[in-house]
């Protein structure tokens, strides 16, 4: 039980001391890790689950679209991605269709590798003009 709490309380500070960058990351990975659930529930008949999951992943996808900052262009497009992945999840959800999770799982994914990417980039440039500057 004091493991349990210890690692709780590990997971809780890893959140209050991330940057946004990682918060991101840790959004999207949360929504791969609640789509696979999802998937898994449907494939093994766990309709409860699957719901849970599915509403999970949801609530992540409605918490990206409340963040857009929309004086850009990319987070219009964004926008629209997010607004289709959640009506997708909606349909998933009322026909407990492992497919759509599927399909909305590829778009999480690659989403979150595209931003692991981004997060990567921007740290070597950081790096390379924090040399510049000494």
């Amino acid at each position: 039980m004091a493991l349990k709490n210890a690692y709780d309380q590990y997971k809780e500070n890893s959140v209050y001391t991330a940057s946004p960058e990682e918060l991101t990351l840790m959004l999207y990975n949360g929504l791969v890790k609640f789509l696979m659930q999802a998937q898994m529930a449907l494939n093994d008949k766990n309709i409860e689950k699957a719901n849970k999951s599915i509403i999970r992943a949801q609530d992540i996808i409605s918490e990206f679209r409340c963040t857009l900052d929309m004086k850009y262009d990319i987070a219009h497009q964004l926008d629209l991605l997010y607004d289709y992945m959640y009506r997708r999840l909606v349909d998933a959800n009322i026909k407990k269709d492992g497919a759509i999770v599927e399909e909305v799982l590829g778009f999480a994914k690659e989403l979150r590798d595209t931003w692991e990417q981004a997060m990567k980039i921007a740290k070597q440039q950081n790096s390379r003009t924090a040399q510049v500057a000494k």
